[in-house]
């Protein structure tokens, strides 16, 4: 044999095998076996809680709680979904005093299958006047 031939029948051998192998991951992905699980959770920054939220193919619904140990006023929270997931602002809570709960807030968004968004939430302390920003993430599945 020659050194030709047997370099040819070399990578042909592995040529298939690579193949196949490539072949097998397209399939995988192609019925979702290989694309990662958002996990559903809403993470806020220290002070506030997020006790519930909702995630469905028109809205996100949040329930926030004020655990900062000062009633608080002129306060907007506002959600922003990553692209191409587009969220338009709820009404402003104006107060939320301490150990309170902002009740329901829903957001009219547009998702497909997966979200991931961003809270922010604006106030200040009830008698002051510099204004506090806080920040937190929203993720999960749509719920059907």
């Amino acid at each position: 044999m020659k050194k030709g031939q047997a370099a040819m029948e070399f990578l042909m051998t592995y040529g298939w095998a690579i193949l196949v192998v490539l072949a097998a991951i397209g399939a995988l992905a192609y019925f979702g076996v290989l694309s990662p699980k958002l996990p559903n959770q809403c993470v806020m920054v220290s002070g506030f809680t997020c006790s519930e939220f909702k995630i469905t193919n028109t809205s996100v619904q949040i329930n926030m709680g004020n655990s900062i140990g000062y009633d608080l006023s002129g306060v907007n929270i506002s959600l922003a979904g990553q692209s191409p997931n587009a969220c338009t602002p709820s009404q402003p809570v104006t107060t939320l005093n301490n150990g309170a709960s902002t009740g329901v807030l829903s957001y009219a968004c547009t998702i497909t299958g997966k979200f991931k968004g961003t809270i922010s939430i604006n106030y200040t302390k009830a008698g002051e006047t510099t204004w506090h920003i806080g920040t937190g993430t929203i993720s999960g599945s749509v719920e059907q």
